[in-house]
């Protein structure tokens, strides 16, 4: 009965852990998006499309505070 429990336990952990990956994942994904098509939209550059999208989220709430 221990065992079944135990193992029980050590998928559920790998679950979660499998869980988290993907919503950070997911999150990074759509901020870097999200900053490439605002950036794009503004200044028609692919330079600045990349840099904006390696600062994603950041970049977000400046030209949400700028606007």
């Amino acid at each position: 009965m221990l065992n079944r429990q135990a193992i029980k336990s050590k998928k559920m952990k790998r679950v979660n852990k499998l869980e988290n990956k993907s919503v950070v994942k997911n999150g990074i994904g759509f901020g870097s998006v999200l900053a490439i098509t605002i950036s794009w939209s503004v200044n028609h550059s692919i330079l600045w499309a990349i840099i904006h999208g390696c600062f994603s989220w950041l970049y977000v709430i400046y030209y949400a505070l700028t606007r």
